[in-house]
């Protein structure tokens, strides 16, 4: 049987082997840039023991890239929480019966998502500061979490939205007719369903809510990235440190990304699990026959 693609023709010899020397070209492209960088980065002697040996010391990380951390994942952990909520509020809103409703939602999520964060991370810092809302050691932790809460609930409504309208209509109207009330409805047989179709997509957008943290050093919150440059300014190692930086940003992304790739396995072998449990019982029964 033939392996071509229902898509698009196979490949035939000679355009196989343009994509050979297409991928050969790339990588040779990729490591002459990598080895300029490198070069770059050794001429100025980045690379010298001596920038890199502060990272060996215990003092370095308590007093510098460990609080900075700290910051890093209370902020990115309260503003995702508190924007799944709102997301998912301003979602459902969204898809309410009532068109005021529907227009309010709309309106306060298309103005949250046109806002740049970080001019609404600098508004309210200043608001906040101006009118003592939070305490001053609180001030830039609040301005950080609440701009990054506006921002990510509001593009996760749209997720919510458009993952709670991908669900095939008659899972409604079968819920419907089983006599369940329009809450009922959302609440047991929509969101469970659209929350495993959503997961990738929410995942990604914590993800930027976990890089936007950083956008708080324009405020002076402390979190990773500006205890890497004050890491930098106080050893003389700027690159090294930020080099560090990167190595824990990515870290902390992949770790959440495969934590929700794990619970998504888990949420789908769960669903496919309750779903091949109701003919199991069914078939010990005889027809006519109450299962209890």
């Amino acid at each position: 049987m033939s392996s071509a693609s229902v898509l698009y023709d196979a490949p035939g010899p000679r355009a196989r082997l343009r994509y050979r020397i297409y991928s050969v070209v790339v990588v040779v492209i990729a490591a002459a840039l990598l080895w300029f960088v490198y070069d770059a980065f050794n001429s100025k002697g980045q690379f010298e023991a001596a920038k890199w040996k502060p990272f060996l010391e215990g003092d370095i990380w308590s007093t510098y890239l460990l609080p900075g951390l700290r910051g890093t994942i209370e902020a990115a952990g309260l503003s995702i929480v508190f924007a799944l909520v709102i997301g998912m509020v301003f979602g459902i809103l969204r898809l309410s019966d009532h068109r005021s409703v529907r227009i309010f939602a709309g309106t306060v999520v298309e103005v949250a998502r046109a806002i740049p964060v970080l001019i609404l991370m600098i508004f309210l810092f200043a608001m906040f500061s101006q009118n003592n809302v939070f305490p001053s050691d609180q001030l830039a932790l609040a301005a950080v979490v609440t701009a990054l809460t506006v921002y990510n609930g509001s593009v996760i409504a749209e997720i919510v939205r458009s993952g709670i309208r991908s669900l095939p209509r008659g899972q409604s109207e079968a819920a419907v007719a089983l006599g369940l009330r329009k809450n009922q409805v959302m609440r047991l047989v929509l969101l469970p369903q659209a929350i495993t179709a959503m997961l990738p997509a929410l995942v990604s957008q914590m993800v930027v809510a976990l890089k936007d943290s950083a956008l708080g050093y324009q405020i002076t919150y402390v979190e990773v990235v500006r205890a890497g440059k004050q890491l930098g300014a106080a050893e003389q190692n700027t690159i090294p440190a930020l080099l560090v930086i990167a190595v824990i940003m990515i870290a902390l992304n992949y770790t959440l990304s495969v934590i929700a790739t794990r619970l998504e396995r888990w949420l789908r072998t769960r669903k496919r699990g309750s779903r091949t449990a109701l003919p199991a019982n069914a078939s010990t029964a005889a027809p006519g026959m109450s299962l209890t």
